[in-house]
Protein backbone atom coordinates (compact mmCIF):
# COMPACT_ATOMS: atom_id res chain seq x y z
CA UNK A 1 0.00 0.00 0.00
CA UNK A 2 1.46 3.46 -0.82
CA UNK A 3 1.15 6.13 1.90
CA UNK A 4 0.41 8.96 -0.17
CA UNK A 5 0.40 12.48 1.92
CA UNK A 6 -2.41 14.78 1.62
CA UNK A 7 -3.05 18.59 3.65
CA UNK A 8 -6.77 19.02 4.75
CA UNK A 9 -8.86 22.18 5.54
CA UNK A 10 -10.16 22.96 9.10
CA UNK A 11 -12.81 20.23 8.20
CA UNK A 12 -10.47 17.62 6.82
CA UNK A 13 -11.44 18.65 3.05
CA UNK A 14 -8.47 17.45 0.94
CA UNK A 15 -7.12 21.21 -0.35
CA UNK A 16 -3.50 22.91 -0.99
CA UNK A 17 -2.37 24.39 1.86
CA UNK A 18 0.96 23.87 2.66
CA UNK A 19 1.41 21.75 5.93
CA UNK A 20 2.30 24.22 8.68
CA UNK A 21 -1.38 25.77 7.83
CA UNK A 22 -3.07 22.37 9.18
CA UNK A 23 -5.26 23.04 11.77
CA UNK A 24 -7.19 21.18 14.35
CA UNK A 25 -10.66 21.41 14.81
CA UNK A 26 -11.93 24.45 16.16
CA UNK A 27 -15.13 25.52 17.75
CA UNK A 28 -16.02 27.81 14.80
CA UNK A 29 -14.95 24.91 12.49
CA UNK A 30 -17.07 22.30 13.75
CA UNK A 31 -19.97 24.71 13.76
CA UNK A 32 -19.88 24.79 10.28
CA UNK A 33 -20.42 20.84 10.81
CA UNK A 34 -23.81 18.77 10.86
CA UNK A 35 -23.68 15.25 12.21
CA UNK A 36 -23.81 13.90 9.02
CA UNK A 37 -20.94 15.74 7.75
CA UNK A 38 -18.77 14.46 10.43
CA UNK A 39 -19.95 11.03 9.82
CA UNK A 40 -18.45 11.72 6.32
CA UNK A 41 -15.31 12.91 7.85
CA UNK A 42 -14.76 9.50 9.07
CA UNK A 43 -15.90 7.36 6.50
CA UNK A 44 -13.40 9.35 4.32
CA UNK A 45 -10.55 8.76 6.94
CA UNK A 46 -11.39 5.59 7.49
CA UNK A 47 -10.94 5.20 3.85
CA UNK A 48 -8.08 6.88 3.54
CA UNK A 49 -6.96 4.30 5.93
CA UNK A 50 -7.62 1.18 4.08
CA UNK A 51 -6.49 2.28 1.16
CA UNK A 52 -3.09 3.13 2.92
CA UNK A 53 -3.66 6.72 1.68
CA UNK A 54 -3.63 8.47 5.25
CA UNK A 55 -2.82 11.64 6.36
CA UNK A 56 0.26 12.25 8.25
CA UNK A 57 -0.60 14.54 10.76
CA UNK A 58 1.72 16.75 12.81
CA UNK A 59 0.68 15.36 16.16
CA UNK A 60 3.05 18.11 17.93
CA UNK A 61 1.89 21.03 16.45
CA UNK A 62 -2.09 19.57 17.23
CA UNK A 63 -0.65 19.28 20.75
CA UNK A 64 -0.05 23.13 21.02
CA UNK A 65 -3.11 24.03 19.25
CA UNK A 66 -5.11 21.95 21.79
CA UNK A 67 -3.31 23.07 24.60
CA UNK A 68 -6.41 25.53 25.37
CA UNK A 69 -9.41 24.39 24.85
CA UNK A 70 -11.01 21.52 22.97
CA UNK A 71 -13.37 21.02 20.40
CA UNK A 72 -14.02 17.52 18.83
CA UNK A 73 -16.55 16.46 16.64
CA UNK A 74 -17.42 13.09 17.73
CA UNK A 75 -16.96 10.86 20.98
CA UNK A 76 -16.12 7.06 19.93
CA UNK A 77 -17.31 4.32 22.48
CA UNK A 78 -14.75 1.21 21.63
CA UNK A 79 -13.62 -1.51 23.07
CA UNK A 80 -9.91 -1.82 24.74
CA UNK A 81 -9.14 -4.27 21.82
CA UNK A 82 -5.61 -2.92 20.89
CA UNK A 83 -6.20 -3.87 16.97
CA UNK A 84 -8.94 -0.73 17.01
CA UNK A 85 -7.18 2.51 17.97
CA UNK A 86 -9.96 4.69 17.22
CA UNK A 87 -7.72 7.43 16.02
CA UNK A 88 -5.33 5.53 13.70
CA UNK A 89 -8.35 3.77 11.90
CA UNK A 90 -10.33 6.96 11.08
CA UNK A 91 -6.73 8.70 10.31
CA UNK A 92 -7.74 11.64 12.83
CA UNK A 93 -5.85 14.43 14.32
CA UNK A 94 -5.34 15.23 18.26
CA UNK A 95 -9.09 17.25 19.12
CA UNK A 96 -10.99 15.67 16.81
CA UNK A 97 -12.74 12.89 19.13
CA UNK A 98 -13.37 12.21 22.54
CA UNK A 99 -12.15 8.65 23.00
CA UNK A 100 -14.15 6.16 25.50
CA UNK A 101 -13.19 2.62 25.68
CA UNK A 102 -14.15 -0.75 27.40
CA UNK A 103 -14.57 -4.35 26.72
CA UNK A 104 -17.34 -4.99 24.76
CA UNK A 105 -18.20 -1.31 24.08
CA UNK A 106 -21.28 -1.42 26.62
CA UNK A 107 -23.13 1.69 28.21
CA UNK A 108 -22.90 2.58 31.63
CA UNK A 109 -23.69 5.61 33.59
CA UNK A 110 -20.25 7.04 34.53
CA UNK A 111 -19.50 6.33 30.34
CA UNK A 112 -23.28 8.16 29.23
CA UNK A 113 -21.72 10.74 31.79
CA UNK A 114 -18.66 11.55 30.18
CA UNK A 115 -21.08 11.53 26.41
CA UNK A 116 -23.22 13.94 28.16
CA UNK A 117 -20.05 16.41 28.30
CA UNK A 118 -19.01 15.54 25.30
CA UNK A 119 -22.28 16.55 23.87
CA UNK A 120 -23.98 18.84 25.53
CA UNK A 121 -21.12 20.63 27.42
CA UNK A 122 -18.32 20.71 24.94
CA UNK A 123 -20.25 20.32 22.12
CA UNK A 124 -19.57 17.11 20.19
CA UNK A 125 -22.00 16.43 17.10
CA UNK A 126 -21.84 12.59 16.95
CA UNK A 127 -22.34 9.66 19.18
CA UNK A 128 -20.33 6.51 17.63
CA UNK A 129 -20.61 3.14 19.35
CA UNK A 130 -18.31 1.27 17.37
CA UNK A 131 -18.07 -3.18 17.78
CA UNK A 132 -15.69 -5.26 16.00
CA UNK A 133 -15.09 -8.24 14.78
CA UNK A 134 -13.32 -11.07 16.27
CA UNK A 135 -14.27 -9.09 19.72
CA UNK A 136 -12.89 -10.82 22.73
CA UNK A 137 -15.08 -9.68 25.08
CA UNK A 138 -18.21 -10.93 23.21
CA UNK A 139 -16.65 -14.36 22.78
CA UNK A 140 -16.36 -14.47 26.74
CA UNK A 141 -19.75 -13.70 26.68
CA UNK A 142 -21.35 -16.18 24.55
CA UNK A 143 -18.88 -18.94 26.42
CA UNK A 144 -20.12 -18.22 29.84
CA UNK A 145 -16.90 -17.10 31.23
CA UNK A 146 -16.96 -16.17 34.55
CA UNK A 147 -14.02 -14.26 36.07
CA UNK A 148 -13.94 -11.54 39.46
CA UNK A 149 -16.00 -8.04 37.96
CA UNK A 150 -15.91 -9.30 34.24
CA UNK A 151 -18.44 -11.53 34.44
CA UNK A 152 -20.80 -8.31 35.36
CA UNK A 153 -19.53 -6.62 32.41
CA UNK A 154 -19.80 -9.88 29.83
CA UNK A 155 -23.64 -10.01 31.79
CA UNK A 156 -24.35 -6.94 29.63
CA UNK A 157 -23.31 -8.62 26.51
CA UNK A 158 -26.10 -11.44 27.16
CA UNK A 159 -28.88 -9.19 25.88
CA UNK A 160 -27.53 -8.77 22.56
CA UNK A 161 -26.70 -13.40 22.50
CA UNK A 162 -30.37 -13.65 23.49
CA UNK A 163 -31.69 -11.16 20.36
CA UNK A 164 -29.72 -13.15 17.90
CA UNK A 165 -31.87 -16.24 17.03
CA UNK A 166 -30.94 -17.11 12.98
CA UNK A 167 -27.07 -17.84 13.26
CA UNK A 168 -26.98 -21.25 11.92
CA UNK A 169 -23.58 -23.46 13.44
CA UNK A 170 -22.34 -24.27 16.77
CA UNK A 171 -23.67 -21.73 19.23
CA UNK A 172 -19.89 -21.25 21.08
CA UNK A 173 -17.26 -18.47 20.17
CA UNK A 174 -15.81 -21.08 17.53
CA UNK A 175 -18.49 -20.08 15.28
CA UNK A 176 -17.25 -16.54 13.82
CA UNK A 177 -20.39 -15.37 12.25
CA UNK A 178 -21.89 -15.76 15.29
CA UNK A 179 -19.38 -13.53 16.63
CA UNK A 180 -19.86 -10.82 14.40
CA UNK A 181 -23.47 -11.14 14.66
CA UNK A 182 -23.68 -10.77 18.50
CA UNK A 183 -21.03 -7.85 18.38
CA UNK A 184 -23.44 -5.93 15.88
CA UNK A 185 -26.37 -6.65 17.79
CA UNK A 186 -24.51 -5.85 21.16
CA UNK A 187 -23.45 -2.03 19.29
CA UNK A 188 -27.42 -1.76 18.61
CA UNK A 189 -28.53 -2.60 21.75
CA UNK A 190 -26.14 0.01 23.39
CA UNK A 191 -27.26 2.64 21.71
CA UNK A 192 -30.63 2.03 22.62
CA UNK A 193 -29.76 1.78 26.21
CA UNK A 194 -27.60 5.14 25.44
CA UNK A 195 -30.78 6.84 25.01
CA UNK A 196 -32.51 4.92 28.19
CA UNK A 197 -30.09 5.40 30.72
CA UNK A 198 -29.27 9.43 29.03
CA UNK A 199 -32.98 12.13 29.05
CA UNK A 200 -30.20 14.45 27.80
CA UNK A 201 -28.54 12.50 25.22
CA UNK A 202 -32.29 11.46 23.93
CA UNK A 203 -33.15 14.65 23.98
CA UNK A 204 -30.65 16.45 21.53
CA UNK A 205 -31.14 13.52 19.36
CA UNK A 206 -34.35 14.43 19.08
CA UNK A 207 -33.73 17.69 18.75
CA UNK A 208 -31.43 16.80 15.56
CA UNK A 209 -28.29 18.60 17.64
CA UNK A 210 -26.43 15.26 17.85
CA UNK A 211 -27.00 11.35 16.09
CA UNK A 212 -26.44 8.23 17.53
CA UNK A 213 -24.77 6.14 15.21
CA UNK A 214 -23.42 2.60 15.21
CA UNK A 215 -20.33 0.59 13.36
CA UNK A 216 -18.67 -2.66 13.24
CA UNK A 217 -14.25 -2.72 12.30
CA UNK A 218 -13.54 -5.90 10.23
CA UNK A 219 -10.28 -6.72 12.17
CA UNK A 220 -9.19 -7.96 8.82
CA UNK A 221 -9.93 -5.66 6.20
CA UNK A 222 -9.37 -2.43 8.53
CA UNK A 223 -12.85 -1.36 6.93
CA UNK A 224 -15.38 0.54 9.60
CA UNK A 225 -19.13 -0.44 8.24
CA UNK A 226 -21.74 2.36 9.77
CA UNK A 227 -25.56 1.73 10.56
CA UNK A 228 -28.12 2.97 12.22
CA UNK A 229 -30.22 1.50 15.47
CA UNK A 230 -32.57 0.53 13.01
CA UNK A 231 -30.10 -1.95 10.16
Amino acid sequence: MSNKSKTVSSTGSSDNKPEHERHVLTEQSRAELSPRDVIRLLQEGNQRFVDGEWIDWDYRHEQVDTSAGQSPGAIILGSIDFRAPAEIIFNLRIGDIFNARVAGNVIDEDISGSMEYACRVAGSKIILVMGHTNCGAVKGAIDQVELGTLTQLLAKIKPAIDAVQDVEGEQTSINSALVSAVAKMNVILTMENIRDISPVLKKMEENNEIDIVGAMYDVESGKVEFFDSET
